[in-house]
């Protein structure tokens, strides 16, 4: 089981873009970080180090950045956040993130997506919920995902557009090409390039993305991949995602999320809908098990922040999770759940505009995982 852990150094700078050559010391970057003296309605600007290690990337370095502003300044608008994030290993591994949600004025427009690139070997145990430990290899190869969301106000939170989702995975190479017994047809394994496009319906109530602490998200996806799109392969994909998340009493939240993944056709192995990571299924590895169609659910209860008398800027929270993976889609086996539970600390990084630095510790059966990032799993 990979344990990722990853510390954030928040050493460099938070200021304004406006403000970027004209960096006035430490006591700035002081007032700017600790006390957040920058008006609400300016856009602010965090950089900073990570240190990281794995079994599979030994030790890793980075760079992370994350944008937070309000459309023409106007904080009635929704707060729209970019992430961006590098790395580099020992192992001579690389790769970059980009990620967004971005509002226009009075929320007519968002897009909602990420492009990533990374030269990275993989864990990977075969195809299943019963796939074990003993199966796992390596499989290295060139990637490079690019999904995004245009949408368009249809009416009040409802929004309506194009989903666009783009694969292209070169160099692949699997250590053991034979990983199961009489093992389901593995599409991709030479390497391949997919362009799927479709339709995306989202209801959306959420103000601050990376913090809810009322509101609701649903969102379905439906995507479709032709050779007429320039694909190597034909499939068609279906997300659905919905979340719910509630002030129960002061400073204290209930989050819920319950994700349907369903895919058909001859969809590549690095796109089956797949279990684990820092934001579905937190304490197994990403990927852990994928399979044909995916059934999961998690919750959340939040005090952001604990009442405690020397600081406002603490929080806590504690998670569980259950999912599952299988191929035939009249035939879900929830006896073969997978569960996971865990408890968080959280850190104030912007009070005025409620975004907190979230450090995750998770248990499964497998083994345990650790995580940091800015923002909730959900």
């Amino acid at each position: 089981m990979r344990l990722f852990l990853s510390l954030s150094i928040l050493m460099l700078c938070v200021v304004e873009p406006s403000q970027a050559q004209q960096l006035r010391g430490v006591k700035n970057y002081l007032n700017s970080f600790i006390r957040d003296t920058a008006d609400i309605s300016k856009p602010q600007f965090l950089v900073y180090p990570t240190l990281g290690y794995s079994p599979e990337t030994n030790t890793e370095i980075g760079l992370s950045g994350l944008l937070l502003y309000y459309h023409d300044r106007d904080t009635t608008n929704r707060l729209s956040e970019i992430t961006a994030r590098t790395f580099y290993t020992l192992e001579k591994q690389y790769g970059a993130f980009l990620e967004h949600a971005l509002y226009s004025d009075r929320n007519q427009w968002f897009l909602l997506g990420n492009i990533r690139y990374q030269s990275f070997p993989v864990s990977f145990y075969g195809v299943g919920i019963s796939t074990s430990l003993s199966d796992e290899q390596t499989v290295s190869a060139q990637q490079l995902l690019i999904r995004e969301r245009i949408l368009r106000k249809v009416k009040g939170n409802f929004y309506a557009g194009i989903n666009l989702d783009y694969n292209l995975t070169t160099d692949v190479g699997f250590s053991n090409p034979q990983p199961q017994p009489e093992p389901p047809r593995l599409y991709g394994k030479d390497g391949f390039q997919n362009l799927g496009l479709g339709l995306g319906l989202v209801l959306d109530t959420r103000h601050n993305v990376l913090n809810v602490r009322d509101g609701y998200f649903a969102e379905l996806a439906l995507i479709n991949s032709t050779a007429a799109l320039l694909s190597d392969y034909d499939f068609q994909y279906i997300n659905v995602d919905t979340r719910y998340f509630e002030t129960v009493r002061k400073n204290q939240v209930l989050a819920l999320q319950l994700v349907g993944q369903f895919s058909w056709g001859e969809v590549a192995f690095n796109q089956l809908p797949q279990i684990g990571g820092p934001f579905l299924m937190r304490g197994y590895y990403q990927g852990r098990f994928r399979d044909r169609h995916l059934l999961a659910t998690q919750m959340e209860y939040r005090f952001l922040p604990l009442p405690i008398g020397f600081t406002d800027r603490i929080g806590t929270v504690a998670f569980a999770s259950a999912g599952t993976v299988y191929s035939d889609i009249s035939a879900v086996e929830f006896r073969h759940l997978k569960g996971a539970a865990g408890a968080g600390l959280r850190f104030l990084l912007f009070p005025k505009k409620d975004i907190y630095l979230r450090a995750d510790y998770a248990i499964t059966r497998e083994g345990n995982g650790f995580y940091v990032y800015i923002g909730e799993a959900f």
